[in-house]
């Protein structure tokens, strides 16, 4: 089973890109971020025609997340618990049935917190960060496979950006910000590119200003964290970097994994 992390940048903007992808990579289940849309103007039936479930969690103009699937869904959760006054649409939870049992997918976007100086922001990022990790938590106590798939917003190490130095002062390479990572991280997941390669120079997006692409700056801040039962089905993971290149580009590539599972 291939499932895939992808911020799209706006999807009514990219549908041709994201249909022609869907075709070329066939995942079985594709997080997306940034979907910039409410769910009625979500464009689900040219995806629906690629055998597709659709579900969405949508805002106008900015945010949304959604996941598309072969497999149905046996149960969709909208939002991340433990703040009735936020607003943003950012998180959803899908759940399948498989061969092995249930299988959970989250399509999350985290707060990119910028700038730090602006403490209603940066707070709102490590207070959602704490919320995820409380989440995930509790859900790992079902013992079932769990994929949290998204834009994370995280520069985990100096070796996920070009220019490390450049970061510094920025929300997502933040000392707390990374501490934050790295909590969730060890309550049990495995981070799944850094558990195939440890090389320099794996990004997953680049910035449209200052030629980035072109000069390969870039930073790697979408990632698919996996619990152990997930980990124990995990095959490989890859950056689906050529993405970029393509015109009208979202500024995120597609980030893949594969599960040995199968539907049930």
């Amino acid at each position: 089973m291939k499932i895939v992390t992808w911020n799209i940048n706006g999807v009514r903007a990219r549908i041709g890109n994201l249909t022609h992808w869907l075709t070329e990579s066939a995942p079985d289940m594709v997080c997306l971020q940034e979907i910039k849309s409410v769910d009625e103007l979500f464009p689900r039936a040219e995806i629906e025609a690629l055998g597709y479930n659709v579900e969405t969690n949508g805002q106008k103009s900015f945010n949304g997340v959604a996941i598309l699937s072969k497999l149905p869904f046996d149960e969709v959760n909208r939002g991340l618990p433990g703040d009735d006054a936020d607003d943003h649409a950012r998180f959803i939870e899908g759940v399948f049935s498989t061969d092995q049992g249930a299988l959970r997918v989250a399509s999350l976007y985290l707060p990119n917190g910028n700038p730090i100086d602006d403490e209603r922001k940066f707070s709102y990022k490590l207070a959602w960060m704490a919320r995820l990790e409380r989440w995930a938590e509790e859900r790992l106590r079902l013992e079932e496979a769990l994929v949290l798939a998204g834009d994370y917003n995280v520069i985990p190490e100096p070796a996920d950006a070009r220019f490390p130095e450049n970061w510094l002062g920025d929300a997502l390479f933040q000392p707390r910000t990374r501490q934050a990572f790295r909590r969730l991280k060890n309550l049990g997941f495995t981070e799944a590119v850094r558990s195939v390669t440890d090389s320099a120079g794996v990004y997953t997006f680049w910035d449209y200003q200052a030629g980035a692409w072109q000069k390969n700056n870039g930073i790697r801040i979408d990632h698919l964290l996996l619990s152990p039962e997930a980990a124990n089905r995990f095959s490989s993971a890859s950056v689906e970097k050529h993405v970029r290149a393509w015109e009208k580009p979202s500024d995120h590539v597609p980030v893949a994994i594969e599960l040995s599972l199968r539907p049930a």
